[in-house]
């Protein structure tokens, strides 16, 4: 027994090293059941290239996130000389083939967003779900500045009986708020960097949400990532097992 616990502690601790630069933590599906996203932000284009030529190598797959044009340019070229990637619609999210690591969820989540504005950083939650096997339905520009938009759009989320809203706002943030005291599942507010003068670039909106006097979880301006993987967890917990 105590090799068995042992070999799977070890399994749950797998690192890759890719370089000298990079340790790439494998282990984390096992230990948290959603997979490692790699952070594009602050690599330089060669280092991200290196770091997935060599994931491929080993056949591990990954998603990786906050892709500059710069990089998507680079990485599109490296894709024509055989790098396995796809893009999310609007590119600042790929996935690498190969195995994440993590089995497909399953349930469904709701992506709500308040404006147009906020659809960018709601894209990168709702393509992380859609990777981990997670069903979406979505709704966007149904903010508080129109509320019959939002009635029209519940009647149709409710139908797909989310197990969690993801709500993106910016400006005044209130839309997670409202759409808290209407929806029994939990809500997971997400403020957007959309907004200006004071308070602007989502300070008003953080702000907004962390003083809600409806029950929800909230996550740092522009955090998809976060607030993807949280939901993951909450979709996972909520089916029967």
């Amino acid at each position: 027994m105590a090799a068995r616990s042992g070999a799977g502690r070890r399994a749950r601790e797998r690192v890759i090293r890719v370089g000298r630069e990079v340790r790439f933590d494998a282990g984390r599906p096992a230990r948290t059941g959603v997979p490692e996203i790699i952070l594009a932000e602050g690599k330089s284009a060669g280092q991200l290239v290196a770091l997935l030529r060599g994931l491929h190598r080993r056949r591990q797959g990954a998603l990786i996130s906050r892709i500059s044009a710069s990089q998507r340019r680079r990485l599109r070229g490296e894709m024509r000389h055989g790098l396995p990637l796809r893009f999310a619609r609007r590119g600042s999210l790929a996935r690498l083939a190969g195995d994440l690591g993590a089995p497909a969820i399953g349930g469904t989540a709701a992506i709500v967003s308040a404006g147009t504005a906020d659809v960018r950083v709601a894209d990168e939650a709702e393509s992380i779900l859609r990777a981990l096997g997670i069903r979406t339905v979505v709704a966007h520009d149904v903010g508080v500045a129109g509320l019959h938009r939002l009635q029209r759009a519940l009647l149709r989320l409710e139908r797909a009986r989310p197990s969690v809203y993801l709500v993106f706002a910016g400006r005044e943030g209130a839309l997670p708020t409202v759409l808290a005291g209407l929806v029994g599942a939990p809500v997971v507010g997400v403020p957007t960097s959309v907004g200006y003068g004071r308070g602007g670039r989502g300070e008003a909106a953080l702000t907004a949400m962390l003083q809600s006097c409806a029950p929800i979880a909230v996550v740092n301006i522009d955090a998809a990532v976060p607030a993807a993987l949280f939901a993951a967890k909450l979709v996972r917990r909520s089916l029967p097992r």
